[in-house]
C-alpha cells in the first residue's frame, strides 16, 4: 500500500482516493442489489473506472475535473441503486468502514495478490517508472510508453484502495497509502529510497498505532491515522531543519 502510494504522489493524483471512494460504494450498491458480493463489485467497479480514467490524464488541465465528476456521479449513482434496491444507506456504508478485526479471508488474499502485483510492477519497470513519476514529458521523449504505464498505475491505485476499504475504512485509507509516501518524500533523496523509506514508514506507523490500540484498548482506525500522520510530521520538520 504505501508503495501505492508513491504512485499516487508521483501522479499528482492525490484527489482519486475520494473518487474510488464512492466508485466503491456504488459498487457496493450494486453488489447488494444483484446479490453479488458488494466487495468484490466494488474492486471491479474501481479497476474499471481507475483505467478508463486514464486517456483523460494527458488533458493540460489534469485529472481533478474528470475524477470530481466521477465522484459526483458515482454517489449519486449509488444512492440511486440503494433507493431502488430497498437497501438502508447506512448498511451500505458499513461495508466501507472498515475494521482491521473483521477483515474476512477473501479481503486477505485479495489484499496479498494485489502486494505482489504493485512489487512485480515496480521490480520490472522501476526505470521508466522512475522517469515518468519524475518528469512526463522526458519520459515520452525517452520512449516510455506513457500512457499505457499510466493506465496501469491508475488501475492498480484504483483496486489498492477498494482492497485497503475493509482494513481501515473509506475514510482512514491515507494511513495505509498517503502518509507513509509522503513521509519518505521528505527525508529521501532517489526514486528507489522512496520506495523503500515508504514502505518502512508505512510497517512502523501501522505496526505500532495498532499495538498502540491493543494496549488502551480504542478503535484501530483513528489510532493508525494519527501514529502514521505523527511519523510524516516528523520527516517534515527534519526536511525543515536539513
Amino acid at each position: 500500500m504505501p508503495v501505492v502510494g508513491v504512485f499516487i504522489v508521483g501522479l499528482d493524483v492525490m484527489t482519486v482516493r475520494f473518487a474510488m471512494m464512492h466508485v466503491a460504494l456504488l459498487g457496493v450498491a450494486i453488489g447488494l442489489l444483484t446479490g453479488i458480493d458488494p466487495m468484490a463489485c466494488a474492486v471491479a467497479l474501481c479497476a474499471v473506472s481507475g483505467a478508463s480514467l486514464a486517456p483523460l490524464a494527458r488533458h493540460r488541465d489534469g485529472l481533478s475535473g474528470p475524477m470530481a465528476l466521477l465522484m459526483t456521479g458515482a454517489i449519486a449513482a449509488a444512492l440511486l441503486v440503494l433507493s431502488l434496491s430497498g437497501v438502508n444507506a447506512v448498511g451500505a456504508f458499513e461495508l466501507l468502514w472498515g475494521s482491521l478485526l473483521a477483515v474476512r479471508f477473501q479481503e486477505l488474499a485479495l489484499i496479498a495478490v494485489l502486494s505482489a502485483v504493485v512489487l512485480s510492477i515496480y521490480v520490472g519497470l522501476r526505470k521508466p517508472l522512475g522517469l515518468m513519476l519524475f518528469d512526463v514529458e522526458l519520459a515520452q521523449c525517452s520512449g516510455v510508453r506513457v500512457e499505457a504505464l499510466t493506465a496501469l498505475l491508475l488501475t492498480v491505485i484504483a483496486v489498492a484502495i477498494a482492497a485497503a476499504l475493509p482494513l481501515t475504512g473509506a475514510l482512514l485509507v491515507d494511513s495505509l497509502t498517503l502518509l507513509p509516501a509522503l513521509a519518505a518524500r521528505n527525508v529521501a533523496r532517489s526514486f528507489g529510497r522512496m520506495i523503500a523509506l515508504s514502505v518502512l514508514f508505512g510497517v512502523l506507523g501501522n505496526g505500532v498505532g495498532f499495538v498502540l490500540a491493543i494496549l488502551i484498548d480504542l478503535p484501530p482506525g483513528p489510532i493508525l491515522v494519527l501514529s502514521s500522520g505523527m511519523i510524516t510530521l516528523t520527516t517534515f520538520i527534519v526536511r525543515r531543519n536539513r
